[in-house]
């Protein structure tokens, strides 16, 4: 019970305190995601654990089913590939242009970016509040679709503040975000391991940058 709580209040937390953020400030993304974003969403993970007196495989962390979890992590990958293709030609009129909200970063280095995202948020979300809410609630579907909604709603502040989405267009991202949410615990649950959702999150990029 008790690790259910502080999985609710970091939850919690994160939905205020990066919200504000992304009301009040906008810096670079690489100052955002290398430093901002370790700080805001890691540090108190690491300060729960140590309250928890667990190490770091109880976030995944671990090279316990590394190969099942890089096969599932492409696996579910692929198809969100797919997904944003698809998109990709409906929103611009039947023409695929996939370069058109890239960025102005090099390949490599949006990569990077998109990994140390993945890291970040994959370890809070995935690796500590799932897997507490899991243990609490006894029921792998209904911790998924509890934790991806919270999930769903963290994101709501970049579409507004950020991005400055269509309500169309913003209600669409948060559904893919939904759908991204319960694809990462899914995978995260058959491996114990957070290579897959991480990987899973990285191809899971082009979906969002298809909508900024």
């Amino acid at each position: 019970m008790k690790n259910f709580k502080r999985a609710v209040y970091l939850a919690v937390y994160l939905l205020i305190v990066w919200g504000f953020y992304r009301f009040l400030f906008k810096f670079p993304d690489e100052i955002e995601e290398l430093i901002i974003k370790p700080i805001v969403w890691l540090l108190p993970v690491i300060y729960l654990i140590k309250l928890e007196k667990v190490g770091l495989s109880s976030l995944g962390i671990t090279f316990k089913n590394l190969f099942p979890a890089i096969y599932y992590g492409l696996g579910l990958g692929a198809f969100f590939i797919m997904e944003a293709v698809f998109v990709n030609f409906i929103k611009y009129g039947g023409q695929f242009d996939l370069g058109a909200n890239i960025g102005v970063l090099p390949l490599l280095p949006a990569l990077g970016l998109s990994f140390a995202t993945a890291i970040s948020e994959e370890i809070t979300f995935r690796g500590y509040i799932f897997t507490r809410v899991w243990t609490f609630v006894k029921n792998e579907m209904l911790a998924n679709v509890l934790t991806s909604l919270f999930w769903a709603m963290i994101h709501v502040p970049v579409t507004i503040f950020v991005w400055k989405l269509s309500l169309s267009d913003s209600l669409l991202y948060l559904f893919l975000t939904t759908l991204f949410g319960v694809g990462s615990s899914f995978v995260y649950a058959r491996t114990k391991n957070i290579v897959s959702p991480i990987l899973l999150h990285v191809l899971w990029q082009w979906p969002i940058i298809l909508f900024r």
